[in-house]
């Protein structure tokens, strides 16, 4: 039995079911630079917090003990260069010995080097030059540390409680900047060629069914999930008003909506040959007799299967016993 192959128009746009998920570009785990006590907490969980907004304060026995070695380094420094130069005014009338002049000059490299090497770790700590630069006495040291937030976003996470003892490893906040967020979809193996990086999609929400987002495929997995034969789809989209919740189910139409012209055939010519799949089209000049033809196929819906290439409008294809003409077709082969 044969049927005629019927031109059709496809949209090449593929519906996928999509998560919403924080750009990990834009989210941020907070710690303290010191180890310490959490003496008070100024941001809770969902809060907008801005880029610098104090989170939490940190007592830091640690940070206290850095500043009083460099104010002790920054004082032997200047102690040793009064020694220096007296040396210095001695020796140039033979009271000082030119060796007890070179030993004072290699004092000086490590004393240089003990108060670089305190400037350092206060840097490391979170205190800036010019801060560094006004400790002086003992009444400047400071002992508590502000956890700041590195940029603008919402606090998705919360582990700092007051009274908490910290090191640079505790997580205290996750930050996320929600202003743009992605919306992960999984995309079938069989519809890997119909989507490239750049295809613009739509992303459409149950909860708000009149707001529709564009954006396009940033991202797709080059790996395949063998227990599912899916790749990870990435669509970025802004979400200024804040709509769009992490974890959220949406609706992700990918491609194109243009109107392309396709062919289709019945789903039962189709007949998988090898790595190739085939149809067998009737000759019109030799009734009874077919030509086996290599085609690439697309979706297939509504038992038809639209197919790219091999197969014009209006060649009948075998429909019915398809199996029994690719067995002959095999075994004349051999």
């Amino acid at each position: 039995t044969t049927t005629a192959a019927t031109a059709a128009t496809s949209t090449m746009q593929l519906r996928l079911p999509g998560v919403v998920e924080p750009n990990s570009y834009k989210q941020v785990n907070v710690t303290s630079l010191v180890s310490g006590r959490i003496t008070q907490v100024r941001a809770e969980l969902g809060q907008a917090v801005m880029m610098n907004e104090v989170l939490a304060t940190v007592f830091s026995p640690e940070l206290a003990e850095a500043q009083t070695e460099f104010i002790a380094a920054r004082s032997e420094h200047a102690a040793h260069d009064q020694r220096q130069a007296r040396a210095q005014r001695l020796f140039a009338i033979g009271a000082v010995s030119r060796q007890e002049l070179e030993m004072l000059d290699a004092e000086k490299a490590r004393e240089d080097q003990r108060v670089e090497t305190a400037r350092t770790r206060l840097s490391l700590l979170g205190i800036p030059e010019d801060r560094a630069q006004r400790l002086a006495t003992p009444a400047d040291v400071v002992s508590t540390f502000d956890v700041r937030a590195p940029m603008a976003g919402v606090i998705t996470a919360r582990e700092a409680n007051q009274g908490l003892n910290v090191d640079p490893s505790s997580p205290l906040f996750t930050v996320v900047d929600l202003s743009n967020v992605w919306v992960v979809a999984d995309l079938y193996e069989a519809d890997l060629s119909r989507v490239r990086a750049g295809s613009p999609a739509t992303v459409t929400t149950t909860a708000y069914p009149d707001t529709t987002l564009t954006g396009r495929v940033a991202y797709i997995d080059p790996q395949v999930r063998p227990d599912t034969r899916t790749a990870k789809l990435r669509v970025e989209v802004p979400n200024a008003s804040g709509r769009l919740k992490l974890g959220m189910f949406v609706d992700v139409q990918v491609g194109e909506r243009a109107a392309t012209p396709v062919v289709r055939v019945p789903v039962s010519a189709v007949q998988p040959s090898g790595t190739e799949t085939v149809v067998y089209v009737a000759q019109p000049d030799s009734p009874g007799r077919f030509s086996e033809r290599v085609v690439r196929v697309g979706d297939a819906t509504a038992g038809q299967v639209t197919v790219l290439s091999g197969v014009q409008a209006g060649e009948h294809v075998v429909t019915s016993g398809v199996f029994y003409l690719h067995a002959e077709r095999q075994r004349s082969a051999r």
